[in-house]
């Protein structure tokens, strides 16, 4: 039998197929039922999670684990398996615990599982397995499930500042971070999902602060957990690209929230119910809010047997970031990475940043050419003192987004690229305090695959950069 060959730019039928059914499964899970038992691993090359299956002990996929970080192979010959990543061989029987790498016996700590063509090996033994493959050393925190490959750990400093505006809990990352955040009354948890963040030098941590007084460090079930405890309520917000997270109470002026706050986890109310108008909304630090759909568990459509949606719109971000750059405009892009957003936390981090103007991309293998898409508000909500309703906040900006979207269009026309402007309700346009467009694109006359040429994307972003330079006084004077 011939090996099956699966590597990072090929065929990845079947974990691919294999993981999609996993997680669908996984999002028809009721309400309340246990969660998931899951393993994540973090790399240089990708952070992702992978299902835990229980055969007396828990287990997980080899193949699974080994294909996002290079050229795998499998083969199986009755009850042998047989796996090759990139030039380290392997051989694995059904039912035994000896095993074989690199022509090196080693003795699993429970039997191999040979299911369905499935390789399946015991989670205690990835600590010993894994360095074999990947020479370099791996780190396996077993009781939570997480797994670090090579030095990608992600730290993090806590201390309570004090400004004119009040005390706060400041928290300081050494990468971008992007937790789900929940409240309950004096406590506010953030969830770790992405991340490979690792523990303080002390698991709880103590502040001389009368609101919050200390907070805790956690892990389980492939997550990282940050418990914030406060004798009032509490709200995060973001600054510094994600780096920074400050915990505070509400403003003693108006007992309300700040005005940038972290989204609910999805266990909670997930949309903000107000926002602040830009007149309370402070200094613009970026130009152009770029967002490229989708992300981490989240596909988008699939474009192609190997081409998903979220990988198109990541390139088109950074070649437009690329082109913006060029023209001295700042730009942000919401993601520049292989993870999981829900669209109030791509909103609030838009928000954030006061731009002069969003574009969402978005990429689809059905028709041909652009589709510009501007907000369809619903009729406006009954505001609450100095907030505006989540659902309506880009009402005040909408005729300047029809303006860009005009522009933008002219653009794409003057390249004989074919475009129509589109009003549509897609999220989350309607939450973004600046003018906003929604940009989706679809392939030339020559096939999906184009999508992922060079030059037509170079097309697409120096178009759409080109119409936005030339409103840019109106979108300066707007804000």
């Amino acid at each position: 039998m011939r090996w099956s060959k699966r590597d990072g730019a090929g065929e990845r039928r079947l974990g691919g197929w294999l993981l999609s059914i996993l997680f669908l499964a996984s999002a028809f899970l009721v309400t309340g039922a246990p969660p998931e038992k899951q393993i994540s691993i973090y790399s240089k090359a990708a952070n992702y999670s992978l299902p835990v299956i229980e055969h007396g002990q828990d287990y997980v996929g080899l193949f699974e684990i080994l294909e996002p970080l290079g050229t795998v192979r499998i083969k199986s010959e009755g009850s042998k398996w047989k796996l090759r990543y990139n030039d380290v061989d392997s051989e694995f029987t059904n039912d035994k615990k000896q095993a074989k790498v690199k022509g090196r016996e080693i003795d699993l700590p429970a039997n191999f599982v040979l299911e369905e063509g499935r390789g399946l090996v015991p989670l205690a033994s990835l600590s010993t397995l894994l360095p074999r493959f990947l020479g370099g050393p791996v780190t396996f925190h077993e009781n939570s499930r997480r797994l670090f490959v090579g030095d990608v750990a992600v730290h993090f400093t806590a201390q309570i500042s004090k400004d004119a505006a009040g005390s706060g809990l400041v928290m300081n990352f050494t990468v971008p971070v992007n937790p789900s955040i929940s409240t309950e009354p004096g406590k506010l948890r953030m969830v770790f999902n992405h991340e490979a963040l690792v523990a303080p030098g002390s698991q709880t941590l103590t502040f001389d602060s009368a609101t919050i007084p200390s907070a805790g460090y956690t892990e389980d079930n492939g997550a990282a957990k940050i418990e914030v405890t406060g004798t009032v309520p509490l709200f995060a917000s973001f600054s510094n690209d994600g780096k920074t997270i400050t915990i505070s109470a509400p403003s003693p002026a108006t007992g309300q929230a700040p005005a940038v706050q972290a989204p609910a986890a999805p266990s909670l109310p997930a949309t903000p119910a107000e926002t602040t108008p830009p007149a309370a909304a402070g200094a613009r630090r970026y130009f152009a809010v770029l967002d490229a759909s989708h992300g981490g568990q989240e596909r988008g459509a699939a474009l192609s047997d190997q081409l998903s949606e979220k990988d198109v719109t990541l390139a088109l971000a950074r070649r437009l970031r690329q082109e913006l750059g060029g023209r001295g405009l700042t730009t942000l892009l919401i993601r520049d990475g292989d993870f999981t957003l829900t669209p109030d936390q791509r909103a609030n981090l838009a928000n954030s940043a006061h731009p002069a103007i969003y574009i969402c991309l978005h990429a689809t293998s059905q028709g041909s050419g652009i589709r510009l898409y501007t907000a369809m508000v619903p009729a406006v909500a009954q505001g609450r003192g100095p907030f505006l309703d989540w659902d309506t906040a880009q009402s005040p900006f909408l005729s300047l987004s029809q303006v860009a979207a005009t522009n933008i269009s002219a653009e794409f026309g003057r390249r004989q690229l074919p475009v129509r402007v589109l009003i549509a309700s897609l999220r989350p346009l309607n939450n973004i305090i600046a003018p906003a467009v929604g940009v989706e694109v679809a392939p030339p006359a020559e096939g999906v695959s184009s999508l992922t040429l060079p030059a037509y994307q170079d097309l697409v972003a120096v178009s759409i950069a080109a119409g936005i330079v030339d409103v840019r006084d109106k979108l300066e004077a707007g804000r």
